[in-house]
């Protein structure tokens, strides 16, 4: 992990089922969402703008991207 997100809160998304395939992302940071797996907190995080995650999580909830 980087020296950047240590001491981070990291949560799992809301949509987690408990199987295992889970992301995480900080709370509290607003310029730069980072994401990691759930299974391997320690490893690499994706890092995208607060507008590009914003509006990921939008074409989600919208339908635009498939969740399945």
């Amino acid at each position: 992990m980087t020296q950047e997100y240590q001491g981070a809160h990291w949560r799992k998304s809301t949509y987690s089922d408990g199987d295992g395939d889970c992301i995480e992302v900080p709370e509290s940071l607003t310029d730069m969402v980072p994401v990691r797996d759930s299974k391997d907190p320690h490893g690499p995080t994706l890092t995208f703008t607060a507008t590009a995650w914003t509006s990921f999580i939008t074409a989600i909830h919208t339908g635009e991207l498939p969740t399945g």
